[in-house]
């Protein structure tokens, strides 16, 4: 049975245009989520489901198998990842592929390190009650104090007012999806169990923050660049 890295990358971005296949420090931004699962070595496959043949070329220019194009109608901005990720092991065993792990790898995850996905896959193969294994990391303020800006002047509402005066030490660390990689069986992506990835049901893989950068718009893709300069910057000075 084959173990399978599913890259979801679609051509339709609106906030940051062709942002699957645009230059990220040197070269596209998909680039690094397929050389880092092949770097991983534990996949038979690493597949880029895409309805753009620009992303196609540039996912085979960098290693990435591109068995058949996503459908019009999983390409939308409505479309859920497990949809696209189902499509793709449904579409794999229709060709008679026999698929035991599935792992789907962002297509924006410049950060990804190899070292995380082999953690969460022997981590999944040992605890047998968990199904998923997803990576996140800890909001480096304390969401507590989180407000938001209503109406047209602006005015502040507290989410939890009961904790403003609170010592930061004293509130609960709160973590989110780092949204770089997310492990299942493929029987457990088709056959969703319980509440899925966000659940009990879940191992959760702690990324540092300098590793989690997510990029919805201009600003979150210059901050990443910076990120990532800084990042080789360390690697190179410390060799």
């Amino acid at each position: 049975m084959l173990n399978i890295a599913i890259i979801p990358a679609r051509g339709g971005s609106k906030r940051v245009l062709k942002k699957n296949i645009r230059d990220f420090c040197g070269k596209p931004i998909i680039a690094y989520s397929i050389e880092a699962a092949l770097a991983s070595g534990l996949f038979d496959r690493v597949i880029v489901s895409t309805d753009d043949d620009e992303i196609a070329s540039v996912a085979k220019e960098y290693g990435a198998e591109i068995p058949f194009m996503r459908p019009k109608e999983l390409a939308d901005d409505y479309t859920g990842t497990n949809d696209v990720v189902v499509h793709a092991i449904k579409a794999l065993e229709q060709t008679g592929q026999s698929i035991n792990y599935v792992c789907c790898i962002y297509a924006t995850a410049p950060f990804l390190q190899p070292c995380y996905l082999k953690q969460s896959l022997k981590q999944l193969k040992v605890t047998t009650y968990k199904h998923y294994a997803f990576s996140v990391t800890k909001f480096n303020y304390p969401v507590q104090r989180s407000f938001t800006l209503e109406g047209v002047q602006n005015n502040i509402s507290l989410l939890e007012p009961e904790s403003i005066g609170a010592r930061s030490q004293d509130l609960a660390e709160v973590f989110h999806d780092a949204g770089q990689f997310y492990w299942a069986l493929a029987h457990d992506f088709v056959n969703i169990k319980g509440g899925g990835v966000f659940s009990d049901f879940s191992i959760p893989i702690v990324l540092p923050n300098y590793l989690v950068q997510d990029i919805d718009d201009e600003d979150d893709w210059r901050r990443a660049e910076y990120m990532y300069q800084a990042l080789q910057h360390d690697i190179i000075g410390a060799k």
